[in-house]
């Protein structure tokens, strides 16, 4: 990865992460460290990574394409193999900042990350964040760092709750994850020509945000 390129010093574009977006989006694992959210003090739940998923999403379904809709309006993401349905669920979209919307890609997927932006009562600190897959289109950058994400600080899915990504309970991006391409292969992965990202399609308005 060639951070000067990944990360410009001056854009011009909101980020979903902007403090992490300044350094790196690369995998951390922080067991027993303290994060915040919304001047909170709150404890992420350690990360073991000798644990494998017990659940394979699509498993008995035939063959077909993969994609993920996230309707901002209904928070509820939706994921498909061909025409089977695999998932439905609740999220937790942008609050403070809007979801973008449109089509887009899987480009790398962390089993774990921290996240911080913000600033003042909105300043957020949150180690451990799990089972993060990043996306991007030609509008939206990889920098900007939007992505679909566990999250172990709040329980309000079904409503705006983020700065920007797709909230997620854990037990859900865990099998998400796992199902999503490119094929997880170890705490990084990366999208190829070979085995491109998943395409994730996300419209509507979210409740009470304004645009």
């Amino acid at each position: 990865m060639i951070v000067g390129q990944l990360f410009p010093a001056h854009s011009p574009l909101p980020c979903a992460n902007s403090v992490t977006c300044a350094k790196d989006l690369s995998v951390k694992v922080e067991n027993n460290s303290i994060g915040f959210f919304e001047g909170q003090k709150v404890m992420p739940p350690p990360i073991d990574l000798t644990t494998k998923t017990d659940t394979v999403l699509g498993a008995s379904v035939a063959p077909g394409e993969k994609h993920i809709y996230v309707d901002l309006s209904k928070q509820t993401l939706y994921a498909y193999q061909g025409k089977t349905l695999v998932m439905q669920t609740l999220v937790a979209t942008g609050k403070w900042h809007p979801t973008p919307t449109g089509d887009f890609s899987i480009w790398l997927k962390l089993r774990a990350t921290r996240m911080t932006g913000g600033e003042g009562d909105d300043a957020y600190d949150l180690p451990n964040v799990p089972y993060v897959m990043f996306f991007y289109n030609d509008d939206v950058a990889k920098y900007l760092g939007f992505s679909l994400h566990g999250a172990y600080w709040h329980n309000n899915f079904g409503h705006p709750m983020s700065h920007g990504c797709v909230n997620m309970r854990i037990v859900d991006a865990e099998k998400l994850y796992n199902w999503v391409d490119p094929p997880t292969d170890g705490l990084t992965t990366y999208a190829t020509d070979e085995h491109p990202g998943t395409k994730i399609t996300i419209g509507g308005v979210a409740p009470g945000v304004d645009l």
